[in-house]
């Protein structure tokens, strides 16, 4: 994406008005590169001194949400949500209950699978969402500790 003008332009295809705060969200959603909480969204923000509530921050990812440029997925681990942006290019995640570090996964091991589910139900499938949770390598031999 990269730039206001792109971000102008995204936000218009969705008859949104650009705005300052969506504008800063969505870049700060893409310099991330991994999937953010909304309060990581609040504080990142902050630290660029964009002046925005953590309720306005919540109000603009459900927008964009529910235009589909931004995706939502839950954490296992309590009710936390992460947004990133949804990009062109289909991915999942590993999260690490331990560390909490998430690891994009390139590919979709669920496209054979989403096949034989048509074919089976002759249903048509728009979209899934595969979150993975476990132990990365730093963190599997330290299952028990804290």
């Amino acid at each position: 994406m990269s730039g206001k003008d792109t971000y102008k332009d995204l936000l218009k295809t969705g008859n949104l008005k650009s705005t300052k705060h969506r504008n800063a969200l969505l870049e700060t959603l893409e310099q991330s590169g991994l999937p953010l909480t909304a309060e990581e969204l609040f504080l990142r923000l902050k630290e660029k001194n964009v002046s925005i509530s953590l309720s306005t921050v919540y109000r603009i990812l459900e927008t964009l949400v529910d235009k589909g440029f931004v995706i939502r997925s839950q954490l296992a681990t309590g009710n936390k949500a992460l947004y990133e942006l949804s990009h062109k290019d289909h991915h999942h995640h590993l999260h690490c209950v331990r560390c909490r570090q998430i690891f994009p996964v390139d590919g979709c091991p669920l496209e054979d699978y989403e096949q034989l589910l048509a074919d089976r139900f002759g249903f048509t499938v728009t979209g899934h969402n595969l979150e993975v949770f476990g132990y990365c390598e730093k963190c599997k031999d330290h299952k028990q500790d804290g």
